[in-house]
């Protein structure tokens, strides 16, 4: 039978294996003078190099020279120049392994080692089980038994000998934690778990497979759907603290496997693993669908004012004929009126000679009806569609546990009354009834003496969607709906991570030395701005002007770059997503969800892969393929293809490309770009997104990818059409999980607010946005404006120092927070800017951010050379944009797939499939560039950087994918297109 493998054969030289490059060489096998003394006592240069090596070897990985797995030639060669004897008599030594077995035991007693044994399994076996308590990942397992061998003074065994014990230790962790999971679970319950795998005959599916179908699209009737849905998780009964008795990690390995399961696969488990998969599943889908609902709620309440809006628009606009006439009366009369005054004539008399008095009593109404169609609150408008509201509102607001901060909060008092109402079918709203909304709202709704029932539900409705947003309400068992303090680090553990960040303990530290650096920045730019020395900015009229970046490519380099893309080698994308794997070996990251065990059929994976990337769906991706099949198709996609695997998949690509020396050309890697992409969606029904004015009357989604100065596509998620970029910017900096280290980032102006700002520059980022709306922005200072006379108009208000000091705590608690990964960027700048009053710590962090704004636009306008930076940086992002629309477009580009985790795998597929592009066209202009040198042509740096990786004429996209074919050619170099023909593959 074949050995199970656990590590991948990088990890394995990781960790049992001798380092190649020098300075790993150097820290790892430079050897002291006691340890050359000793060396020094043996006979003949073969015993002394030989002694060396299992020396070393002995205390760097620890492990005997007979284990080792590797040519031992490097080491060899490094301790012979160290030595100052030749490596040539190693070849003897290890011929004679009497005298090896006698060095190893004399070194063993030397270093206080000892062999391993077999009593010494069960102790290997446990410290994997504690190591795989909160992972299944064999690096980290083998790594702790490796250490735990190292630390009781046992040299290593085979590395098969700690794959075996890892996997063993695996399975004891996993058997633990069923346990744990089923511990408090009581025989009612365990039956009514088991229930959900029965298949009911009226509904021709299982409880299960009804609890995970959840309705996507916002309508009223899918809301009870999913309250109802939601009663049946809550009639099982799991305590939610069950959670709590396993590791985090562990816990969501048991939910993914549940959600990719079906019951006839669950039902092949033994049956404490299927039960331990269903409490996780269960406990995740309580939380999942309690989110579900407020999130459709959002949306139904949203779209109701955004309809009550866009009917005001659109009779507003009707109306433009009547505003004229009435305009042109108006303007009629108020002539009369100035003409009765400077002759001194009776001005009623004169109004109603030259305008007509009867014809202004006969616009009165008219008048009336237009001042209150301009000043009509949208409440009025979303009130007359509050069927749509009351079918789903009581039973939401009775369903789920709204909590607050203050127990006689006035919104859960008037979410009381709202139930109370419904239970008794009263229909009108006591006068004394609590009312939490603003109060031009509260005006509207005791308009007429009587609250009205219609404004009064659509009102608190509308205002508890607010508070939820921001975090003043929020929901017992709900995942995006929490406490806000529940997303944040325990305060003790705040100051080791501040720390680690360079944050002052006190607000006072930061603003001084913030301060000042503000004030001398200040003080030069009036000086620089006073004697003209800015280039490209000039002072008018109180305002700056910024003059539009040029292009920066010249003919030269735009015939160059043209010049290489020709030579590409014209390729099939099967075939090169195989030449990629070969060389990267990026589908070994795509891991059986089960076994951890790599996928087996590269052929299928990678058409996986594609169906995602080429939106194309895996039905269609198996009838336009050879040798792949539809249930081959769909089995590998449930077990291998998830959010992390392709994070892990992509990060490989990108950390193969950064290796490339052809990489350095366009960058080093430190800094990167971000922008959202717009794809279509469905039309209607489920699949619909929502619709973004500024891409047209479509509904559809965002794709927001980062992307690297080197090209690379890093990071890739999906965000609403209707959400601001902002607060996405630093999720893709903080989460990308590849070796790029970036420093500083380019975005548009979508992606920039005062908090990034000030996020980016605590969390240790340059944030460089390019503002379109750079003139009308402000200075912000600490010292009074008046200090900068020169520049006064261009301020807005001072600094609030009080504020921050304040909350200074609390800034570095969500700072911490970010860094330690308890929350996503993005989820807590969302909440934040939720807040229907300016939250205190957002207030701060605006405050501080306006510091750091600041500061970044004093650099922009001392620095050309930035502004051409970013400039730069903002288009290889476009770049992207264009492959990614030349690729994705199946179905005409629509994303009509369903559900928030259907869109993630579509972006990851399409960013992964570009990076695979980007490092396939790197490899081969390289390959350019060096036959352009052997032909003794010139090739400068500066004509190198107007080339790019994210050329496509050479690449085909369509017609049958010969998946075999590819796989067969995958090692071999193609030739370049000499000829110069530039025609598509």
């Amino acid at each position: 039978m074949a050995h199970r493998q656990l590590l991948t054969d990088e990890e394995r030289q990781a960790l049992l294996g001798i380092p190649l490059d020098a300075d790993n060489l150097a820290r790892c096998f430079t050897l002291s003078r006691a340890d050359r003394e000793l060396v020094a006592k043996r006979r003949r240069d073969a015993n002394r190099i030989g002694f060396a090596v299992q020396l070393a070897l002995l205390r760097h990985p620890g492990i005997a020279l007979a284990q080792l797995e590797q040519p031992a030639e490097p080491l060899v060669q490094w301790l012979a120049r160290q030595l100052e004897i030749l490596a040539a008599p190693f070849a003897e030594y290890a011929r004679r392994p009497q005298t090896l077995t006698d060095h190893a035991r004399l070194l063993a007693k030397t270093l206080g080692l000892r062999p391993p044994g077999n009593t010494d399994l069960p102790m290997m076996i446990e410290v994997a089980a504690q190591a795989a308590w909160s992972t299944d990942r064999g690096q980290p397992i083998a790594a702790a038994v490796a250490s735990a061998l190292r630390a009781a003074n046992i040299i290593l065994p085979a590395g098969s000998v700690i794959e075996r014990a890892a996997i063993a230790g695996r399975a004891r962790a996993r058997r633990r934690a069923t346990d744990a999971l089923l511990a408090e679970v009581s025989d009612e319950q365990t039956a009514k778990l088991d229930q959900l795998l029965v298949r009911d005959a009226a509904a021709d599916m299982t409880p299960f497979a009804w609890l995970k179908a959840m309705p996507v699209a916002p309508k009223a009737d899918h809301v009870r759907e999913l309250l109802d849905r939601l009663r049946r998780v809550r009639d099982i009964g799991l305590p939610a603290e069950i959670a709590a008795q396993i590791d985090e990690q562990r816990l969501r390995q048991f939910v993914r496997e549940g959600h990719a399961s079906d019951a006839h696969q669950l039902g092949r488990y033994a049956a404490r693993r299927r039960r331990a998969i269903l409490v996780a599943t269960v406990l995740d889908l309580e939380a999942r669908l309690t989110d579900a609902v407020l999130d459709m709620a959002d949306k139904l309440i949203g779209g109701l004012f955004a309809k009550a809006r866009n009917a005001t628009r659109r009779r507003y606009a009707a109306s433009a004929g009547d505003v004229g006439r009435l305009m042109r009366l108006f303007h009629g009369t108020i002539d009369a009126l100035a003409t009765a005054q400077a002759d001194e004539h009776d001005a009623f008399e004169t109004v109603d000679e030259t305008v007509g008095w009867a014809k202004l009593l006969r616009v009165r109404g008219e008048v009336a009806d237009l001042a209150n169609l301009a000043e009509e609150d949208p409440l009025l408008r979303a009130a007359d569609r509050w069927k749509t509201l009351h079918k789903f509102a009581p039973d939401l607001i009775e369903a789920l546990e709204f909590r607050a901060a203050r127990a006689g909060d006035p919104m859960l008092a008037a979410l009381q009354l709202l139930i109370d109402m419904h239970r008794s079918a009263k229909r009108e709203v006591p006068p004394d009834a609590p009312m939490p909304f603003r109060k031009d709202w509260r005006r509207l709704v005791l308009k007429g003496g009587q609250p009205n029932r219609r404004l009064y539900e659509t009102a608190v409705l509308a205002t508890l969607r607010d508070k939820l947003r921001s975090g003043d309400i929020w929901v017992e068992r709900s995942s995006s709906y929490r406490r806000f303090d529940s997303y944040l680090l325990p305060s003790p553990a705040v100051p080791a991570v501040a720390a680690e960040l360079g944050l002052p303990v006190t607000a006072d530290e930061w603003l001084s030395t913030k301060g000042t650096e503000l004030d001398r920045r200040l003080k030069r730019f009036a000086r620089r701005l006073q004697r003209g020395e800015l280039e490209g900015i000039e002072y008018r009229d109180g305002r700056l002007q910024v003059s539009p970046v040029k292009a920066t490519v010249t003919p030269e380099g735009r015939a160059f770059a043209d010049g290489i893309e020709a030579m590409m080698p014209r390729v099939r994308i099967t075939e090169l997503l195989h030449e990629v794997n070969r060389a990267t070996g990026f589908a070994s990251a795509f891991t059986n969800l089960r076994t951890g065990e790599r996928c087996d059929d590269g052929n299928a994976l990678l058409a996986a892969i594609l169906a995602d990337a080429t939106n194309l769906g895996l039905g269609r991706m198996a009838a336009a393929s050879h040798g792949v099949t539809r249930d081959k198709l769909i089995w590998t996609a449930g077990a291998y293809i998830r959010p992390e695997t392709y994070k892990a998949a992509l990060a490989r690509i990108i950390d193969a490309h950064h290796a490339l020396p052809i990489a350095t050309i366009w960058g080093d890697g430190s800094t990167s770009s971000s922008d959202r992409q717009f794809f279509r969606s469905a039309k209607r029904g489920d699949a619909a997104g929502e619709v973004n004015a500024r891409y047209g009357q479509d509904p559809g989604l965002g794709f927001y990818t980062h992307v690297s100065d080197q090209h690379g596509p890093y990071s890739a998620r999906v965000m609403s059409a209707t959400s601001h970029e902002a607060p996405y910017v630093l999720d893709g900096l903080m989460h990308h999980g590849t070796a790029l280290r970036i420093g500083t980032h380019y975005t548009d102006t979508g992606g920039a607010s005062d908090h990034v700002f000030i996020l980016c520059a605590m969390l240790g980022f340059r944030f460089c946005p390019r503002l379109r709306d750079f003139p009308d922005r402000k200075f912000a200072c600490i010292e009074p404006a008046a200090t900068y006379k020169e520049l006064q108009p261009l301020f807005g208000r001072r600094i609030r120092t009080d504020v921050i000091r304040e909350h200074w705590d609390e800034v570095r608690r969500l700072v911490a927070s970010l860094q330690a990964g308890t929350v996503l960027p993005s989820a807590m700048l969302k909440r934040l800017a939720a807040f229907q009053r300016q939250n205190q710590l957002g207030l701060a962090l605006q405050e501080l951010g306006r510091i750091e704004r600041t500061l970044f636009m004093l650099d922009w306008l001392e620095s050309p050379q930035l502004r051409q930076l970013c400039q730069a940086g903002l288009n290889k992002s476009e770049q992207r944009h264009a492959l990614a629309q030349v690729i994705c477009t199946f179905k005409q580009g629509r994303i009509a797939d369903r559900g928030q985790d259907a869109h993630q795998f579509r972006a990851s597929g399409l960013n992964l499939v570009i990076a695979a592009i980007v490092y396939w066209n790197s490899t081969y202009l390289a390959d350019a560039v060096d036959h352009l040198r052997s032909e003794s042509q010139a090739v400068s740096a500066g004509l190198l950087a107007h080339t790019s990786p994210l050329s496509w004429e050479h690449i085909g996209f369509s017609g049958d994918f010969l998946w075999d074919r590819a796989a067969a050619t995958a090692g071999q170099r193609r030739p370049l297109n000499l000829s110069r023909e530039r025609r598509a593959a």
